[in-house]
């Protein structure tokens, strides 16, 4: 077996596996890495193929993922297990971790692109909620940078997450996409760092950067252009549904909710109303990144 070392967000997982898994993981190149010595781990991911289903367990919920479904299971000892489904149905891969995501084994099914959605699938999982004890977000947003600040936007799918961030980088000298669906926020000593991920969506952004965070921006769709700075708690109810997080286990809950409280006393939130206009880009950019 051999050892797959990525560090993301400068944390470092290890992907263990019969030989290499980049041909899996084309995204996860420029995240690749030599440890340093004694570098903790966040998680370790096994590639098991004889992996099976548990016999006792407890369904927690099945999710849309967007890209199909995720079915998720409590086990006996307090760990999960997780079903991943692509569009069709099939499943790509399963999934079993222990409590608090550190260890976790992976079953591979079917052809190239369901092994390979399977596996992507899963690590963003294991990553997130791995996360939650880091002071780590994974949220689901579309991100610019502009000089050393970076500015995700946040919404509901198809709401103009994207379309916003291609009005900056069209009208906003400077501005650059970072990622476009699956940035991460992490707390470092006190202050909020914005990374790329190996994660980006449907937009082949996988970006190795770090920035610091400036802003986060909801965005809503509205006839008019105009912007608002949020209240902590219009702020906490803004961020909480763009972070991936297991509302059913009140421990990753509760860190995955402290981070976020952190994240607003130390980061001004916005709604931006908005058309999918230059006049937005501009209005948005000197609200939250000044003229």
């Amino acid at each position: 077996m051999t050892h797959n070392y990525f560090r993301i967000a400068g944390h470092l997982i290890d992907i263990v596996a019969d030989g290499d898994v980049m041909a899996l993981l084309p995204s996860f190149a420029n995240f690749r890495c030599k440890p340093d010595d004694d570098e903790p781990l966040l998680t370790t991911v096994t590639i098991d193929h004889a992996l099976r289903p548990a016999k006792e367990k407890t369904l927690v919920r099945k999710f849309d993922t967007g890209n199909g479904d995720t079915v998720v299971h409590r086990l006996s000892d307090g760990g999960y297990q997780y079903i991943v489904k692509d569009i069709y149905g099939r499943e790509c891969s399963l999934l079993i971790c222990n409590a608090d995501f550190s260890q976790c084994r992976c079953a591979l099914n079917g052809d190239w692109t369901m092994r390979s959605f399977g596996l992507n699938d899963a690590l963003m999982l294991v990553y997130a909620f791995a996360g939650c004890a880091k002071e780590t977000l994974l949220i689901h947003a579309s991100c610019i940078g502009v000089g050393d600040k970076a500015f995700p936007f946040i919404a509901e799918s198809g709401t103009g997450k994207s379309t916003h961030s291609s009005m900056w980088m069209q009208h906003i000298e400077g501005a650059e996409l970072l990622n476009d669906d699956n940035p991460i926020i992490r707390i470092v000593d006190g202050r909020p760092l914005l990374y790329g991920s190996p994660w980006s969506g449907k937009t082949p952004c996988y970006r190795n950067v770090c920035r610091q965070l400036g802003a986060v921006v909801r965005i809503e769709r509205a006839p008019k252009n105009y912007i608002e700075r949020l209240s902590v708690v219009a702020s906490f109810a803004s961020l909480l549904p763009a972070c991936s997080s297991m509302k059913w286990d009140e421990r990753l809950y509760d860190q995955l909710c402290n981070t976020i409280s952190h994240l607003i006393a130390t980061t001004p939130i916005y709604t931006m109303h908005c058309l999918p206009d230059r006049e937005a880009a501009i209005v948005c950019h000197d609200a939250v990144a000044g003229k």
